[in-house]
């Protein structure tokens, strides 16, 4: 299973924002909560609607983006 098939960007959901398929909640909703420390099944415990494919699909999804160039400039600017 590829995030390509969990994620979703459509302009009319959540401003445009990359979203787990079928529902309004972002991606990096799903990231900061990990970011702070939660382990997939606090999150899931968070959100009940959302799978363990959900969370890793989120996770791959933040993976492939700091593949590209602009995830280095992003993280260059931060500092």
């Amino acid at each position: 299973m590829s995030y390509i098939d969990r994620i979703v960007v459509e302009p009319k959901i959540m401003h445009g924002k990359p979203v787990i398929r079928g529902t309004r909640i972002p991606v990096y909703v799903v990231l900061n909560l990990m970011g702070g420390g939660l382990t997939v099944d606090e999150v899931l415990s968070e959100y009940p609607d959302l799978t363990k494919e959900d969370v890793l699909a989120c996770l791959e999804y933040a993976a492939r983006l700091a593949q590209e160039e602009i995830g280095v400039l992003e993280c260059e600017e931060i500092r």
